[in-house]
C-alpha cells in the first residue's frame, strides 16, 4: 500500500462501503462542490442507536486512516444524536433518525446534486 491519498470520489466510495458494511441506514451522498466553499461531498446516514453511531463513526475514521486520508476532525458529541467526521473534501454526518429529521440536513443542502448509490457501492448492494 502506498502513502498516496485516494481521490475525492474514491474517498466517498470508501466511506459509503464502510457505512454499508456496518448497516448504516438511509445513506445519501450529496455533491455540494458548486454550492459550498467548505467541502465537495456530504455523506449523510443514520444509525439505530448511540452505540451504532459510534461504531459507524469509528469505522469510517478507521477506513480513512487505513487509506491515508487526513481526518481534520471527528465530533462524537456524546448523546447529541449527530456525529461528524471531517475529511476536508468529504464530510460524513451520522445521525439518529429523529435528530436527522430535526436538522433536515438533506433539505438544507437541496441545491447539491445527489450521487446515485449504485455508482458508489458494490454490485448487488441495495
Amino acid at each position: 500500500m502506498t502513502d498516496e491519498q485516494p481521490g475525492k470520489l474514491e474517498t466517498v466510495k470508501l466511506c459509503c462501503r464502510a457505512l454499508d458494511d456496518k448497516k448504516a441506514e438511509a445513506l445519501k451522498v450529496l455533491d455540494v462542490s458548486r454550492v459550498s466553499s467548505v467541502t465537495d461531498y456530504f455523506i449523510i446516514a443514520s444509525g439505530t442507536s448511540e452505540p451504532h453511531l459510534r461504531a459507524l463513526t469509528n469505522e469510517v475514521a478507521h477506513v480513512l486512516k487505513e487509506h491515508h486520508v487526513d481526518v481534520l476532525g471527528k465530533d462524537l458529541s456524546g448523546e447529541s444524536g449527530w456525529n461528524v467526521v471531517d475529511a476536508f473534501d468529504v464530510i460524513i454526518h451520522l445521525f439518529l433518525p429523529e435528530t436527522r429529521e430535526y436538522y433536515r440536513l438533506d433539505s438544507l443542502w437541496k441545491d447539491g446534486v445527489e450521487v446515485p448509490l449504485d455508482t458508489l457501492l458494490p454490485v448487488g448492494t441495495p
